[in-house]
């Protein structure tokens, strides 16, 4: 869950949780991540029952998290008692509700959670697929027909979701994690040298700047989506590909080689990205560009990617090697705990508040935990 600071509170930087009102939560990342990372993270530790906590959590979402019931679409943000303050004209509130059931029915075995996950599953693909009208989306004549990243990469993520440990939720949505494989495939554009945020529905490149738009973390992300997916179908080729073209790529062009850290947006052609804060480092990218390199390192012992790793988790955890008289700090506040969410171009701290809105408590304990999993992993190997 988000947290908020009471509006009539002063603010320290520090202390700084969430720009938003005191009786508002962010519901697409943060219950619904938060439920979903803080319930992985149990459902794994032999004999602990603290996913209590996650379980009232979801039981709230059950109760609150869907604007009209017994309709699907779910609120972007309820106030602290559950009622709807606003709903965006999306899937990923959905997305984020579906993740969390599924990981409360895998932590304590309740059919109901399960069938609250597939149900609302369900609905997404009906509206990513056959019919978006439920999503309220205006189909406006002027408006270019552009297909996302961001659909086929979260429709993916929850296809491995739902499947882990799962094999008839793997045989159910088999075929749709085949077609979620393809759709983020074919943004590889200009020959296989970058990957672009949105293409035409035939899967070509868009005119302007929508199309130029390029988003590295987003590469990163959906590289260990499909990296999963490939190892699950047991394709070489295909890990090879994804590896160089999702993750080692995107990389290197979104690398600030001169103050370190992952550039934001950027712009194909080397126009400036229309986005403000497009020179900024965020948290999240960060965070997934870890996960991508070790995983990619697990599965094809390349030192490249091992380095490439390193190079991430040094600028990120700067402050954490200041211990050992390195330099200042990035993303983790060593004194008052959680990360910066923001930095500058130059990797000092540009806004205080620890999440947002459209950014909880998801991207940086989702890494953490993958992170520490896929260590373990290689020392008991070695």
């Amino acid at each position: 869950m988000i947290q908020s600071t009471g509006a009539s509170s002063p603010v320290s930087p520090g202390r700084a949780r969430c720009m938003m009102t005191s009786n508002m939560c962010g519901c697409r990342e943060g219950r619904y991540g938060c439920t979903a990372v803080s319930t992985e993270r149990c459902s794994v530790s032999t004999g602990l029952r603290s996913w209590m906590q996650p379980k009232q959590e979801g039981e709230f979402l059950i109760r609150h998290a869907r604007v009209a019931p017994p309709a699907k679409k779910c609120a972007f943000v309820l106030t602290r008692d559950g009622r709807p303050v606003k709903v965006q004209r999306t899937i990923f509130s959905e997305c984020f509700y579906t993740m969390a059931m599924d990981e409360l029915w895998k932590a304590t075995g309740d059919p109901r959670y399960q069938r609250e996950a597939v149900e609302m599953m369900d609905q997404i693909i009906y509206w990513v697929r056959v019919n978006p009208t439920g999503l309220g989306q205006p189909q406006l004549s002027g408006a270019p027909k552009v297909d996302s990243m961001a659909v086929p990469m979260m429709l993916l993520n929850l296809v491995d979701q739902l499947g882990q440990d799962d094999n008839k939720m793997s045989r159910k949505y088999a075929e749709l994690g085949e077609w979620c494989s393809q759709q983020i495939l074919k943004h590889l554009q200009r020959d296989g040298q970058l990957v672009l945020e949105n293409v035409s529905k035939d899967g070509t490149e868009i005119p302007g700047c929508l199309g130029r738009q390029q988003n590295p973390g987003h590469a990163l992300e959906a590289g260990w989506f499909l990296l999963r997916y490939a190892i699950r179908q047991r394709n070489p080729e295909l890990k090879t590909h994804i590896i160089e073209k999702f993750m080692v790529q995107p990389f290197h062009s979104g690398w600030d080689n001169e103050n370190g850290g992952i550039f934001y947006f950027q712009d194909a052609d080397k126009f400036c990205p229309t986005q403000l804060e497009w020179d900024m480092k965020l948290w999240w990218p960060h965070s997934e560009a870890m996960i991508a390199f070790l995983m990619g390192y697990s599965e094809t012992k390349d030192p490249n990617l091992l380095n490439l790793f390193c190079q991430v988790a040094e600028y990120t955890f700067e402050r954490v090697r200041k211990l050992f008289k390195a330099k200042q700090v990035k993303f983790p506040d060593m004194k008052h705990g959680e990360w910066y969410g923001y930095l500058n171009r130059e990797g000092k701290v540009a806004l205080s508040f620890k999440g947002g809105p459209f950014k909880g408590c998801f991207h940086v304990p989702r890494c953490l935990y993958m992170c520490e999993e896929l260590l373990k992993a290689l020392l008991v190997a070695s």
